[in-house]
């Protein structure tokens, strides 16, 4: 039988948790750090979450920048991504902006960056690449495109060439949207092939297809932002012998949260993990080993 050491049942546990496992801390590719007045709208829009999913949606983690750095580090993330994604023209630049002065006042923040489908595209992707940006995010059901438009074309062959993973939302859920599923993805990446794709949420529900992309492309990766939490298996549950898919891609699976806007304490994601008993070795890749590869972390 496969040893598993129990996930944290609070937050304070995890520090012991991570010891117990021999990992330095957590690599979470998906934690989001907004300008202000974004984050406050996007609460706002989770306040509202049962008239849009059914279900109420209360924000875990509702304090202010500071008090969010001090437990993200607490809870033992060794760098701190701070993915954001616009969802009209005209943002993105503006959204990179803020990320890298973000950057440079957080030292142990990720220089994170964005696009949307728009003729200045490839320019400021580019830009964003130059100026140091190592980690992206695209949202295609709240940006309402998809991934394969055209005006996208340029971007994706600077991020192609510069090897950065991209966080790309394009499960249908929590919400399914126009765009959203595998076959546009799939389409990226027969253009692309060499793209470090990181899908966010296992690609839920579609878990098996994006799955299936994950084993077909050599960069492509999947992260666990929300998967198997008591939250999640209401609505999008792993499907039977998926854990066992999860086992094949053990060095394609990656760490990711949702930070701040989950509603539940962190831990629980790391519990929930860990209960799918694919033991410890499992665990450590998910948790750091893969994470820090795709962030270029040290140690």
């Amino acid at each position: 039988m496969t040893q598993t050491t129990p996930g944290p049942s609070s937050d304070a546990e995890i520090p012991a948790y991570l010891a117990a496992l021999g990992l330095p801390g957590l690599a979470d590719i998906h934690v989001h750090f907004l300008p202000e007045n974004m984050l406050e709208k996007v609460w706002r829009y989770f306040d509202a979450a049962e008239e849009s999913y059914g279900w109420p949606w209360p924000i875990a983690y509702r304090v202010g920048e500071e008090e969010r750095l001090r437990l993200a580090r607490g809870f033992g993330l060794a760098a701190i991504p701070a993915l954001s994604y616009p969802h009209k023209p005209g943002m993105a630049a503006w959204l990179n902006a803020w990320s890298a002065d973000f950057a440079r006042r957080v030292p142990d923040a990720i220089h994170c960056a964005t696009m949307y489908p728009e003729p200045e595209a490839g320019r400021y992707v580019a830009e964003a690449l130059d100026a140091g940006a190592r980690l992206f995010k695209v949202h295609v059901q709240v940006g309402r495109f998809g991934p394969d438009d055209p005006l996208l074309e340029p971007a994706w062959a600077e991020l192609e060439r510069a090897g950065v993973p991209i966080v790309i939302h394009a499960g249908s859920k929590p919400l399914p949207g126009e765009f959203t599923g595998p076959q546009r993805v799939q389409r990226v990446l027969e253009r692309h092939p060499r793209l470090a794709l990181v899908i966010a949420h296992l690609g839920m529900p579609e878990y098996w297809e994006f799955a299936d992309l994950a084993a077909r492309y050599p960069l492509v990766h999947l992260d666990t932002t929300m998967v198997a939490t008591d939250f999640t298996e209401r609505f999008a549950p792993l499907p039977e012998g998926f854990s066992d898919r999860l086992s094949d891609l053990a060095d394609k699976v990656v760490l990711g949260s949702d930070f701040p806007n989950i509603p539940y304490p962190y831990a629980h994601q790391l519990e929930a993990l860990a209960g799918l008993g694919l033991g410890d070795d499992w665990m450590r890749k998910v948790l750091w080993e893969n994470g820090s590869r795709l962030l270029g972390l040290a140690g």
